[in-house]
């Protein structure tokens, strides 16, 4: 009977254990969070990127569009050399008009980047933001664990404190202490019996010893008069 009975406690043991490493709320929340810190690096490593990219197009349309400015001003200057019959009028518009076809396309350009530019930073922001929320819920976890580990370590005291106080028999430690309590008072009052039976039972030689013993001077006293008495006889 005795055999089953441990098997069936070393059963149980193992099935809290199992359910204790699977549902554990602390090592759940523990693990989550370094998920979410995984992720959290993933994320801003993206949004660097994501950033570099965006600022490249940024300066890439700016020059596109100083490029653009720059074909205009040729454009005009050829046209100013042919007036001022610097140059052959005929050559003069022919890489004016490529001039300006250049200014177009570098015009075109600008604006493609600047679009993709713009799409950039708005995806930027999205992931700041989610950057950002990500932030705010790995503090929030980070805080609830601490107050979560803080009251398992209080409930398990309490519970232990409880559950040994429930243990505790109050009806016999009162009736053991009573028990004492009895013999104590009996041992005492023997104790003063014993030394009336003592006291009682002393000869007359017994008390003139102690006399004698306790009082030195009076034992000198005694001894003068024996001494003067003998002279006299």
């Amino acid at each position: 009977m005795n055999i089953f009975k441990r098997l069936l406690n070393i059963g149980k043991a193992e099935v809290h254990s199992v359910i204790e490493d699977f549902e554990d709320p602390i090592k759940l929340t523990e693990q989550g969070i370094r998920d979410m810190k995984e992720q959290l690096a993933k994320s801003i490593e993206a949004l660097a990127q994501l950033k570099a990219l965006s600022i490249r197009k940024k300066n890439e349309a700016s020059l596109e569009e100083t490029t653009a400015k720059d074909y205009y001003k040729k454009a005009v200057l050829l046209v100013q050399k042919a007036e001022k019959e610097e140059i052959d009028s005929n050559e003069a518009d022919r890489l004016a008009k490529e001039a300006l076809k250049k200014q177009s396309a570098s015009n075109e350009n600008a604006i493609s980047l600047k679009t993709e530019y713009e799409k950039l930073q708005g995806e930027c922001e999205k992931m700041q933001g989610n950057i950002n929320h990500l932030k705010s819920s790995i503090f929030k976890w980070e805080t609830e664990l601490k107050t979560l580990k803080a009251r398992v370590q209080v409930s398990e005291a309490t519970r232990d404190i409880n559950k040994k106080m429930t243990n505790i028999d109050t009806s016999s430690t009162v009736s053991m202490l009573e028990k004492l309590k009895d013999r104590v008072m009996q041992q005492e009052a023997e104790a003063e019996a014993y030394l009336d039976i003592s006291k009682a039972g002393k000869s007359i030689d017994e008390e003139i010893d102690a006399i004698v013993k306790n009082d030195d001077t009076e034992a000198g006293d005694a001894l003068q008069k024996l001494k003067e008495s003998l002279k006299k006889g």
